[in-house]
């Protein structure tokens, strides 16, 4: 009998094993490698925009760190370690209208910088919703007092410094009475921002600021972790573990208001049925 030569179209089933999984895939081997990637995607994240979205007990919340110098309109040297206002500001927005983020602690160990990026950056921090926290480590100078101010409660390490002092600009400065007026109408916007999210009165900051004899080659005052406390400028000395446990809290007792266009369209239907319900009666 001739044998029966097999087409090389033929088809073939791969075999398989006796749980219908064919050899050689691994499915614990595919979740490690995705768990990996999920982990890769976080690390750059962080490295990228210096923040990050953790879980934890089921309430996601992020965390954005404000270093270095903040740049506003015009662009730093390359040197120069800084927080891009550009990149901050969606972060804020994006949070703010998360249905899954919950809360937002904010890491400030800042120089200053730019007034009006600062400010514009404390601004959108202070009419969130969502429940936020500062923690001040190493410093919070200059434009990063109304920055650590902004959040709904403030926390400050004992190793750390606050430096208070009055407005200066780079460049070109024009010797007439209209630029004093400048310089103090944005000292005022500072203090005006500062005395109302915080304990301090305007009275006390405006002294801070223009205290002289403490800096060897400024104006003003240098405050440590327990003299920002003393002051009413910060809420509470504590650490990373101490704003955590706080930010929980705030979302426990007081959670972020979850209503999007998509839930309330789920609501409408129900609601007409109700009434046609009762027209019928």
């Amino acid at each position: 009998m001739a044998k029966r030569k097999l087409s090389k179209f033929t088809d073939f089933t791969a075999p398989t094993t006796p749980f219908g999984i064919p050899p050689g895939i691994d499915p614990d081997r595919d979740e490690q490698e995705s768990s990996e990637d999920c982990e890769d995607e976080k690390l750059k994240q962080i490295s990228e925009s210096g923040s990050i979205t953790v879980e934890k007990d089921g309430h996601f919340i992020h965390c954005l760190t404000i270093i270095g110098q903040i740049e506003g309109h015009y662009i730093s040297p390359p040197q120069t370690k800084t927080t891009k206002y550009e990149h901050v500001i969606p972060q804020l927005v994006a949070i703010e209208e998360s249905e899954e983020i919950e809360g937002l602690i904010i890491i400030l160990n800042t120089v200053g910088g730019d007034i009006e990026a600062g400010l514009a950056i404390a601004e959108l921090v202070a009419g969130m919703k969502t429940p936020t926290v500062s923690l001040v480590l190493g410093g919070g100078h200059s434009i990063g007092v109304p920055l650590a101010v902004s959040a709904k409660h403030s926390f400050i390490t004992p190793s750390a410094t606050m430096t208070i002092h009055p407005v200066r600009m780079n460049g070109l400065v024009l010797g007439v009475p209209q630029t004093l007026s400048y310089f103090d109408k944005m000292q005022e916007r500072i203090i005006r921002f500062v005395s109302k999210n915080s304990e301090m009165k305007p009275e006390r900051f405006r002294e801070l600021l223009l205290k002289t004899g403490e800096l060897i080659m400024d104006v003003g005052t240098v405050l440590d972790g327990d003299n920002a406390v003393e002051e009413g400028l910060i809420d509470s000395i504590g650490s990373l573990s101490d704003a955590l446990t706080c930010l929980y809290d705030m979302i426990e007792t007081n959670p972020k208001e979850k209503r999007s266009k998509k839930y309330i369209e789920k609501e409408e239907p129900k609601n007409n049925e109700d009434e046609k319900a009762q027209e019928e009666i």
